[in-house]
């Protein structure tokens, strides 16, 4: 039998090579795999956090498990929306680009627009707080005002995504 149609090079094995694995199955098979860590991640955080008697320690270890179920979210309904096109099936759990709101689509435009500057005024103030409380608690209090204002700023990329889809789709 020609090698080409060998599976695993075995010639008692009379079926063809499957074919390459495309783009989007490998992709999906990533996004799989990191969600599967992703729980074993939350799982080991939240067993450290249970054990500890430090308030400050707890307090902490719940922020990075706030943010790990909210990645395992973010990979799990990535991995479901391309498990979905892959198969020809849509599951509950994927997503799909933003689409046409109707006559909903100019409230939402303004919305999103006083959102964004909202953001962008709260990351201001935060920025001045930062300042302000530089040395407090060995530069927790630095620390966490950072990340917010990293999640402030993420937060202005979503909502500049959907302004710029949702005004460049189809209109009312």
């Amino acid at each position: 039998m020609p090698e080409q149609y060998m599976i695993y090079g075995d010639p008692k094995v009379n079926k063809p090579l499957a074919e390459e694995v495309s783009e989007a199955e490998r992709l999906l098979g990533e996004y799989e795999s990191h969600s599967g860590k992703e729980v074993d991640f939350i799982r080991r955080y939240q067993e450290i956090a249970q054990k500890t008697k430090d308030p400050t320690i707890k307090f902490l270890l719940q922020l990075i498990i706030s943010d790990e179920e909210k990645h395992h979210g973010i990979m799990h309904a990535m991995a479901a929306s391309l498990r979905g096109n892959l198969n020809w099936t849509r599951s509950p759990e994927a997503m799909s680009s933003p689409g046409d709101l109707g006559e909903d689509r100019d409230a939402f435009l303004k919305l999103t627009a006083d959102f964004i500057k909202n953001e962008k005024e709260g990351i201001k103030e935060t920025k001045k707080l930062m300042k302000s409380s530089k040395g407090y608690y060995q530069g927790l209090f630095t620390l966490l005002l950072e990340a917010t204002i990293r999640d402030s700023e993420k937060h202005v990329d979503i909502l500049d995504f959907l302004h710029k889809t949702i005004k460049k789709g189809a209109k009312a």
